[in-house]
């Protein structure tokens, strides 16, 4: 229920002027204005949603150069990004995986943009590298997003991402010759490619948008099915080209037989549909018709189909639905649910139930009958990954971290239950000199909020410490710890480091979820300002040395908070924000985040909530703010950079106090997935110098 009013220039851009000691870039207003329900709300910075016009492009130049003249004058930060560049130095080995009959796995010698994907050498042979990132693009900005083998691991198809675009392109080559395969497949989207014996392949995407393809929206996906030796302008669309649907996936199930296929049009919820493809020409047979619930497809046997889902479970459950009596009253509870949050996975032929307990890792191991093999012992307390894999597998590896304990790798027996390390890096770094522990805090309304804080032992509590609070809150995200070889230089600086588990995320189910969702979200907001208030009371910190930083969804937390409660925080990183929150349902696939948010046109609630908080229509004049470096990328075709161009545009307009508010694009970047090494080191650089220094640390330790 919106009406759009047209709009003229009012003033020029990029003329400089002076204020609060800087020279910011002027920002060109224009008179937009848009109303929703009878409430005019002006958008005089709409013109920066046009990405690629070069109005835009000059205003980032503009920004950027403003942005590192001031941190080129921070004494330490070439110190920090010398640290920082010689922790990262180190070599890099994941755990081989097995494809057909060749082992493979990734490997980075220290400061390689891209890790390097090698294939095992035979008996006397030497490893070979089979696929190289590096050389996809002088600069790094091209990645490798996904590998896809054949079950016979003869053909491999990759999906590459360029400048940390979500779309993809798809290459397929023959794994012996490394030999191309047919043409390359383009504009693929939120996507895996699922192959059909050595014949073809399933894949998803959405219609090419009109306008840019960086911020223009997309809300009808599809699945294809790409046949070998063909032109994809001839693939056939399998499901999603009749009624619009913004996330379709579809995957063929280990044992060839059939075809599940997942529709939603959120985040959370989603129908369920399957194809029996041992029977040509059948149809595709709806399981679940509504977007009620999330139904997550685990594994089959025949037609038994072991199913996650949150139905009457808000803590999760995996069920066994058979598809000759699947009506609900026939599924049968295999694991049922319990206090803690339930993620399954399978290898070996057994199924293993990973719960989150107070943000951390506690795996079980069952039989398919459901009977309880085991409790998993771990490392110690912490994340775990992995636990998955083929089901003639009889051995598998998993990574254990924490946040003062690097990732490390353990091979397991699924049938003995014993693990055996494999390998550990070697990090600059001793962990016996750290410590990390857990705390639960109280939020506004009573709710107890658990938040693990990780320093050096011997760290005295007496408020001067510099800090930085970590928070996400959303989209049933957890955050359990891990390792950052990056917060090592903090630590070595006394830095303190909190993550805080606030409401939004997953860590404690469906009902934690929600309760950070829309009418619900200023709840995620009151979390963390408690977490910062906890941690002054407490002396870990104190306003003077206190800064907060979220990236995407917590982009948003980070703006939010800093408007809502500035004397708080000395620093505030925003990164690749949701920050527009009456337009961001506008842009690429962000429609699909009205189950966490709700959209302006929603309702007149549902509107005047989000305007109440939306951090680019509350920043107001004469407040001192905390001092504040927007980041973002200008190739981001997840949040679009236009969020953080705006807030940043209204920061700069309307500050009257005397810290600096920047901000820092990355160019050729996106999102984040794929960043090349050297562009990580840069930003966490740039981003621990501009705290240290607005917190007055003079020199490094």
């Amino acid at each position: 229920m919106k009406k759009i009013i047209l709009f003229t220039t009012l003033t020029s851009s990029f003329l400089m002027h002076a204020q609060n000691k800087i020279n910011y870039p002027v920002t060109k207003k224009i008179d937009q204005k848009d109303v929703y329900f009878g409430t005019e709300v002006n958008d005089v910075y709409r013109w920066l949603e046009n990405d690629r016009s070069p109005e835009t492009e000059a205003w980032v130049a503009a920004q950027n150069q403003t942005t590192y003249n001031y941190l080129d004058k921070i004494p330490y930060r070439q110190d920090l990004k010398d640290r920082l560049t010689k922790l990262f130095n180190y070599e890099k080995i994941s755990a081989p995986f097995e494809e057909g009959t060749e082992t493979y796995y990734y490997k980075n010698d220290g400061l390689q943009n891209q890790s390097i994907l090698y294939k095992k050498g035979k008996k006397g042979q030497k490893d070979e590298v089979f696929l190289d990132p590096n050389t996809f693009s002088k600069d790094g900005s091209t990645s490798l997003a996904g590998l896809n083998f054949t079950k016979d691991g003869s053909i491999l198809a990759y999906s590459i991402s360029e400048a940390g675009s979500d779309w993809r392109k798809v290459i397929v080559i023959n794994t012996k010759t490394k030999a191309k395969i047919g043409e390359t497949i383009i504009d693929v989207k939120f996507s895996g490619v699922s192959w059909y014996k050595n014949e073809g392949f399933y894949y998803s995407s959405y219609d090419k948008p009109t306008g840019s393809e960086l911020s223009a929206k997309t809300d009808q996906h599809k699945l294809y099915y790409h046949k070998l030796g063909t032109s994809q302008k001839d693939d056939k669309v399998i499901f999603g080209a009749d009624i619009k649907r913004r996330y379709v996936g579809g995957g063929v199930t280990e044992d060839g037989k059939y075809l599940i296929i997942s529709a939603a049009n959120s985040t959370y919820g989603g129908e369920f549909y399957y194809k029996d493809l041992t029977k040509p020409n059948s149809k595709i047979v709806t399981l679940i018709d509504n977007m009620n619930n999330d139904y997550n497809f685990v594994d089959n046997i025949g037609s038994k189909f072991y199913i996650q889902t949150d139905k009457n479970a808000p803590n999760q459950k995996l069920v066994i639905i058979d598809l000759k009596n699947p009506d609900e009253k026939n599924w049968k509870t295999l694991i049922p649910e319990t206090e803690n949050v339930l993620s399954v996975s399978t290898a070996g032929g057994y199924i293993f139930a990973n719960y989150i307990k107070d943000a951390v890792s506690v795996i079980l191991q069952y039989n398919y009958d459901g009977s309880l093999k085991r409790t998993v012992s771990l490392p110690g307390i912490g994340t775990v990954g992995g636990f998955g894999g083929k089901k003639t597998k009889k051995s598998l590896y998993y990574s254990f971290t924490n946040y003062v304990n690097p990732r490390s790798v353990y091979s397991f027996n699924v049938d003995s239950g014993i693990s055996s390390f494999y390998m550990k890096p070697n990090i600059d770094f001793n962990s016996e000199e750290y410590e990390s522990k857990q705390v639960f805090y109280t939020s506004k309304d009573g709710t107890k909020i658990p938040m693990i804080i990780t320093y050096k032992k011997g760290t005295k509590l007496d408020g001067k410490n510099p800090t930085i609070l970590y928070g996400y809150g959303g989209f049933n995200v957890s955050l359990t710890p891990s390792f950052n070889v990056a917060n090592t230089v903090w630590f070595e600086n006394g830095g303190v480091y909190a993550v805080a588990n606030l409401r939004g995320g997953g860590e404690y189910g469906k009902k934690w979820h929600d309760a950070g969702t829309k009418m619900n979200k200023q709840n995620v907001f009151d979390d963390f300002i408690a977490a910062a208030e906890f941690l002054i009371a407490e002396k870990y910190t104190s306003p003077d040395f206190l800064a907060i930083n979220g990236g995407s969804n917590g982009g948003l937390l980070v703006g939010a908070t800093m408007l809502q409660r500035p004397e708080l925080f000395k620093v505030a990183l925003p990164s690749v924000g949701v920050l527009d929150m009456l337009r961001y349902h506008t842009f690429t696939a962000g429609a699909g985040w009205a189950y966490d948010y709700g959209t302006a046109e929603d309702s007149k609630e549902m509107f005047s909530y989000l305007y109440k908080y939306s951090p680019v229509h509350n920043v107001k004049s004469g407040v001192k703010y905390p001092a504040t470096m927007v980041t973002t990328g200008d190739h981001d075709d997840r949040v679009v950079p236009a969020h953080s161009f705006k807030f940043a545009a209204e920061l700069q307009d309307k500050y009257t106090g005397d810290q600096p508010v920047l901000i820092r694009i990355d160019v050729n970047a996106g999102h984040g997935a794929g960043k090349s090494l050297t562009s990580t080191i840069n930003e966490i650089a740039d981003e621990f110098a501009f705290a240290l220094y607005n917190m007055g640390i003079e020199k490094l330790k």
